[in-house]
């Protein structure tokens, strides 16, 4: 079956290009652009029939996503379906089932019915939490189980796959000889990374690249190559493991460029703040301009319960350099599983990262709901206003826990408003100069 990349470079058009170019507001000819060079990406198994296509990369706005998902111990159907939910309604492009529980392939099935977005997973997960559960050593796994749980991820219709392909040997290698304070923080390529010292084997996903690239090509599904040496604290961010993982990431992504299989490449999590520029300048470098999709980046470590601020900080900053993507991060980082409030929350933090990077960016039309906002509030529009905001009811609702008795100001403020004394100030003396 021709793929999204094979179609673009032999000039066709599918019906869920121009859909995406039309939801985007760009034309047709640059997504097909984009998509033939690996700069942009539509993640769509050809099987999902997803109902809000996106695209991310090169002159796109900045996408969110949005991670929910159950664990062993918190399992339920219902919540992770009111995450979903809140999720979109909030704004999320896609979303991530994490999902590692027991019950992870009916509540993923459940997940694909509903959800009008695109759909992330972990294979991985699956695969090592079965064995582990079932008594068995990490080690325990065949390398058939591990490409069988990517498979089973794409015949349900996952969109994009996160798959640590960049843990080799010789990045562990690096890893152990300088050292880490926080070592791996990654699930997947912590899991990786023990499967490989007990078996003392390469990556099966690096290894055997091509037999991933057969799977995904057969159901178009999209490559989020993983990292799984991500920095999980600022002491170890930019270290060799992290650039050797980037190194063989962008070797990667040109090898399924090259088969017709879309490809985005995952960034580090923790990263002081000056850091950030040439992290995003060394990925698109080293990654071929491919579609960058961070965590945060987190920027400092000890804030844990406001984790969506210190990654709004990093996005915003991220998104400004180049970054295209940007996981959500919720006030529960660090610290639990996070419930349906914390997604809300989540959601609209990284979009406010987001928008802001666009405006700098200056992403066509990106500012014009900011200058609507503007003269909704020199109006005193409070029901525009309201209907701008990224959470109208949290808006509405904060307005309304002290309304004052003049409609036309706030209780901060009251009969010292600026915006009167303003009108006050100037309009009135225009008025007589205009007599």
């Amino acid at each position: 079956m021709t793929t999204l990349i094979e179609a673009a470079k032999r000039g066709i058009s599918l019906k869920i290009v121009s859909r995406t170019a039309e939801l985007e507001g760009v034309p047709e000819s640059r997504l097909k652009e984009g998509l033939a060079d690996g700069t942009i990406v539509i993640p769509a198994n050809n099987t999902h029939d997803v109902r809000k296509p996106i695209a991310i990369g090169r002159g796109m706005t900045i996408k969110i996503n949005a991670n929910i998902g159950s664990s062993e111990d918190l399992e339920s159907t219902e919540t992770e379906l009111e995450k979903l939910k809140v999720a979109v309604a909030y704004g999320a492009h896609t979303v991530m089932d994490l999902s590692t529980g027991s019950q992870w392939k009916s509540i993923l099935g459940k997940i694909m019915e509903r959800s009008p977005v695109p759909i992330g997973t972990v294979p991985l997960y699956q695969v090592f939490g079965k064995a582990l559960r079932e008594g068995k050593d990490v080690s325990d796994v065949s390398e058939e189980e591990i490409f069988a749980a990517v498979e089973d991820h794409c015949i349900m219709g996952v969109d994009y796959l996160t798959l640590h392909c960049g843990v080799t040997a010789r990045a562990l290698k690096l890893l152990k000889a300088q050292g880490r304070k926080l070592g791996i923080v990654s699930r997947g390529g912590s899991l990786l990374a023990e499967w490989m010292e007990k078996r003392g084997s390469e990556n099966p996903l690096y290894e055997h690249f091509d037999r991933l690239i057969e799977i995904l090509h057969e159901y178009d599904v999209t490559f989020s190559l993983g990292d799984g040496l991500r920095p999980g604290c600022l002491a170890d961010a930019s270290d060799q493991a992290q650039i050797e993982e980037l190194i063989s990431l962008g070797e990667l992504q040109k090898r399924s460029l090259d088969a017709g299989v879309q490809v985005m490449i995952e960034g580090p999590g923790h990263v002081q703040l000056d850091k950030i520029a040439e992290n995003i300048r060394m990925q698109k470098s080293l990654c071929n301009n491919a579609p960058f999709y961070v965590l945060g980046p987190i920027v400092t470590d000890i804030a844990p319960g406001y984790d969506h601020i210190t990654s709004a900080i990093g996005g915003a900053l991220a998104g400004w350099y180049g970054a295209d993507f940007l996981c959500y991060v919720t006030p529960a980082e660090h610290l639990r599983l996070p419930n349906v409030d914390d997604v809300k929350t989540g959601v609209i933090s990284a979009r406010i990262a987001a928008h802001a990077a666009d405006i700098a960016r200056g992403i066509k039309g990106a500012i014009e709901p900011d200058n609507l906002m503007a003269e909704a509030r020199n109006n005193f529009d409070w029901e525009a206003q309201y209907n701008l905001a990224m959470d109208p009811l949290t808006a509405r609702n904060e307005r309304n826990e002290a309304l004052p008795s003049d409609d036309d100001v706030c209780s901060m403020c009251g009969h010292l408003c600026a915006l009167k004394t303003n009108k006050r100030a100037f309009e009135k003396k225009q008025e007589k100069r205009e007599k």
